[in-house]
This record gives C-alpha cells, sequence and structure tokens, in this order.
C-alpha cells in the first residue's frame, strides 16, 4: 500500500506548482559551496526517500549505501531524504568520528515522523525525551538490576513455550518471537503477566513499528496513519494502566520499585514536579517499543539461521543441554548459567551482524565542521549505517557467510560492530537485550529441532527486517527434552 502512495506521490511532484519548484531551487542551492561531500540530492523536495526505503523493502538495505560508496568513491556521500538534506557516513572511522562528538558536533535527531507519532513530546521535543529517559533508565538496566529479571525472563519463556510451541506441529515464528519479548517488556516494565493483558497491545504495537521510520504521508492505509492510530489506542490504554497504578501506590498495593513504571509516577524533577501521565505513557510505548521490537526480529532470525545450518545448531545445543542439565527440578536460569552460554552469543552476535534490528540512526549537525576533506554544514542530518561495516569485506572476511568465531578473542575491531549503536547514545538496554536472547535460545533448542516450511523466504526490510510470510517452521521435540 505504501509503494502505491509513494507512486501518487511522485507523479504530483511532476507536477507541483512554480512555488514549490521555487522552494525545489533553494533547497538545491544549500546543497552548493566548497568541498561538499559528492552524491545527488534525487527528485524534488522528496530527494531519496523511496530509493533509501525502497531497497530495504527488496531485501537488500545495503544496496544504498554501496551503490552510493561505489559511485562516488568516498565513505560519506550526500543526499535528501525524508525532506533533508543528508550526509551518509559509512565504515568504521565514519562510525568513531560520529559516536565520539556526540553533543559536541553531533547529536541526536528523529525525522518528523516520529514527534507525530508521539505527539506529548512535541511539547519539548523527542531528543530531550530521549535525554531524560537516558538519565532514568540506569537504575533499571545495570547488572545487579539484570541479574534479577534473568529468573522473570526464564519463568515467561518456559511458559510461552508452553502455551504457543509446545503440542503443534508447525508455527510461525516472527509473530511468537514478539509474543515473548513483548510479554518480557510488559512484565519488567509495568509489572503485567498475564497474556489476556498483554495481546490487546500485540497488533497495535506491529503497526506502529511498522510506520514510526516510514514516508510521512497521513492518509487511510498508509503505514504513518496506522502508526498514528495504533499509537493512540496504545496510549489510551497506558493510560488506563497509569491511572490505576496510583491508587494502587496509594493503597500500598504496588510497590514504589516494582517496575519502571512505578519509577516515573514517585520521581519529581530537580523543580519538583511529578511527570504528567500522558507524557509517562509515552515514555513506556517508547520503551515497549525499544525492548521488545528488536530482540524479536534477532530472536526470529536466530531461529532461521540455526535451520539452516544444523552444525551451528548443535554447537548451541551441547552448550545449552549441559547448563540444562545442571539444574535441579524447577530451578530457574541465573547469572552464572548466562555467563556460560559464550558459544551461543557469538552466534546470536552474528545474527545481529548479518540481520541487524537497527539498520543504523540519525544526527544532525550542531555546527559547521570538516570531515575527510569535506565541510558538513550546520543543520545538516547525519547517517550511520550498521551495514557500510557488517557487510564490508574490508572487516569482515566472506561477509555474507555465518561464522560465529568472528566474535572469539577480542572480536571485532573497535567501531565495525555496531548493532547497538555506540558511544553515550549506545543503547542502553544492550545486556537487557543480551539476557533475552539468552534465555530465548535456551529455552528453544532443548525443547525442540525445526525445519524451514519455505527454503526461500524472502527478508523484507521495513523499517526492521522481517520475513515476509513471518518464517513458518516445522516442529520436532526432542524425545527427551529436559523438563520446563
Amino acid at each position: 500500500m505504501e509503494h502505491f502512495y509513494l507512486s501518487l506521490l511522485l507523479l504530483f511532484v511532476s507536477f507541483i506548482s512554480i512555488s514549490l519548484f521555487a522552494l525545489f531551487y533553494r533547497h538545491r542551492s544549500s546543497f552548493s559551496g566548497n568541498n561538499l561531500p559528492p552524491g545527488k540530492i534525487g527528485y524534488p523536495i522528496i530527494g531519496e526517500s523511496y530509493e533509501f526505503l525502497s531497497t530495504g523493502w527488496k531485501g537488500h538495505p545495503e544496496k544504498f549505501i554501496f551503490d552510493r560508496m561505489s559511485k562516488f568513491s568516498s565513505d560519506v556521500f550526500k543526499t535528501s531524504i525524508f525532506g533533508e538534506q543528508a550526509a551518509i557516513f559509512c565504515g568504521a572511522a565514519c562510525n568513531k568520528f560520529l559516536f565520539s562528538n556526540e553533543n559536541k558536533l553531533v547529536q541526536a535527531w528523529w525525522p518528523s515522523s516520529v514527534d507525530k507519532v508521539f505527539p506529548s513530546s512535541t511539547q519539548t521535543s523527542s531528543k530531550e525525551e530521549a535525554k531524560k529517559m537516558r538519565k532514568m533508565l540506569p537504575n533499571f538496566m545495570k547488572p545487579e538490576a539484570l541479574q534479577r529479571y534473568i529468573g522473570v525472563m526464564d519463568s515467561i519463556a518456559q511458559r510461552h513455550f508452553a502455551a504457543d510451541w509446545e503440542n503443534k506441529k508447525e508455527i510461525l515464528t516472527f509473530p511468537l518471537a514478539k509474543r515473548y519479548t513483548f510479554w518480557v517488556a510488559a512484565r519488567l516494565f509495568m509489572h503485567l503477566n498475564e497474556p489476556e493483558e498483554i495481546r490487546v497491545f500485540e497488533e497495535p504495537f506491529h503497526s506502529l513499528a511498522s510506520g514510526i521510520i516510514s514516508m510521512p504521508i497521513d492518509l487511510p492505509g498508509t503505514p504513518f496513519n496506522k502508526a498514528i492510530k495504533a499509537s493512540n489506542f496504545i496510549r489510551k490504554n497506558l493510560l488506563k494502566i497509569i491511572k490505576q497504578r496510583k491508587i494502587d501506590l496509594a493503597e500500598g498495593k504496588a510497590s514504589p520499585t516494582q517496575d519502571i513504571l512505578s519509577h516515573m509516577l514517585l520521581t519529581c524533577s530537580d523543580d519538583g514536579e511529578y511527570m504528567k501521565e500522558l507524557d509517562i505513557a509515552d515514555k513506556i510505548l517508547g520503551l515497549l517499543i525499544g525492548g521488545h521490537d528488536t530482540a524479536s526480529a534477532t530472536c526470529t532470525f536466530i531461529v532461521k539461521y540455526l535451520a539452516e545450518l544444523p552444525h551451528i545448531y548443535q554447537g548451541v545445543y551441547d552448550e545449552q543441554m549441559e547448563i540444562a542439565k545442571s539444574k535441579g527440578p524447577g530451578e530457574l536460569l541465573n547469572w552464572d548459567d548466562i555467563q556460560k552460554m559464550k558459544y551461543s552469543w557469538n552466534v546470536a552476535c552474528e545474527v545481529l551482524r548479518l540481520t541487524p534490528p537497527l539498520q543504523g540512526a540519525f544526527r544532525e549537525a550542531m555546527t559547521d565542521f570538516v570531515f575527510n576533506g569535506f565541510t558538513i554544514p550546520k543543520g545538516w542530518k547525519l547517517y550511520w549505517s550498521a551495514n557500510s561495516t557488517h557487510k564490508n569485506a574490508a572487516y569482515f572476511p566472506e561477509p555474507e557467510k555465518f561464522d560465529p568465531s568472528r566474535f572469539e578473542g577480542n572480536g571485532p575491531a573497535p567501531y565495525t560492530f555496531v548493532p547497538f549503536g555506540g558511544g553515550p547514545r549506545m543503547c542502553p538496554g544492550k545486556e537487557y537485550a543480551r539476557l533475552e536472547i539468552l534465555v530465548f535460545m535456551h529455552n528453544l533448542v532443548k525443547r525442540f529441532r525445526w525445519e524451514k516450511i519455505l527454503p526461500n523466504e524472502k527478508i523484507v526490510v521495513d523499517p526492521m527486517p522481517t520475513p515476509a510470510q513471518d518464517l513458518p517452521v516445522r516442529l520436532f521435540p526432542h524425545s527427551s527434552a529436559a523438563p520446563a
């Protein structure tokens, strides 16, 4: 549907008024000047947005990057995407420069669609809201807190596999992976623990995740329009949960430290003000997206690669069964168990390299600066790409080959493996995601082997990688699987 609306948009632009063409020429002139990076700006107004997005729809998001790296022979090239003048930074040196100059030369930036999907954030800006969240999260993401979450994650995983995988001959992997990761996020962030409470959010969250980073065409049926509607639905339900939590806290039925929601309700700013309910709803909404969508994509592709590579599966199975056999009846996974999952995590990292959930991220130039001899004007948007290193033979020989040994010893060179970003803005939930993924792998392989039903299923990136048909697999339970 989005492709249809984009085609209409391109036709409209072809017949746009003289005034808009004048705007285009002013826009184009801002790309002129000495020592700007090489590149092109594409169509009037919309630039190269269609090309940038469509390579992902076709399953090869790196093509937009590598085609231009080859054509312009540079680690940095200019373009115009989402209506913004932009420079695409490619390679480890570029990653190091951007990550090292956070809040010095560059700062976080998101397309306007993000603020439209999260309207309450526009009171300050999504950028300012993100800064507040990054100050609040460490208490819940530090190692001692995360260690307490492992048993909760394992308990949820056991219930999830018992309800949705066991006694099934075939399953769709992607929806079930999302169900697991969303359950974990809802439990740890809001203390929701029953599937019935959680599943009301499943479809709206799918629409929201698909439309946040999309062409901002607010017409019925477009991903952007669906994302706005989904955001409103989710926010309305979150507000009900927030109001009830306020009552429970006042009556002593909820703990002030039981989850992030309680912390938000009881923590005031330096000037003594408490967060408004709508702002809390938006922050919880953002956390739920970050806390489940990226990990669910990784869990899904772990299933894909383990089905395709029996020797890799066997290595993961052997490691996980050693851990399973060491556990007593009903004993949950703990921190020591996680530390033993070295090979499993190397496998997960190779999945993250080949199919990074986060394709890259935007920054904005805070001032004019020079990089590699090219001038980057103040206000330009900058985009770093994970695939510019992950799938680059200069950093990872035979980049399409699945090889977990890349992560043994000291692992990849600095700034080449960046599925969680880097620098001050590295994803604060990195360790949380590691635990969630490893708990999933443990509970999966100790119960099943499996095979793909569609050998050549297409992978679509929009904005995260997803199997076009949700990765259907046929399950083969172990006859002597360890008890859950």
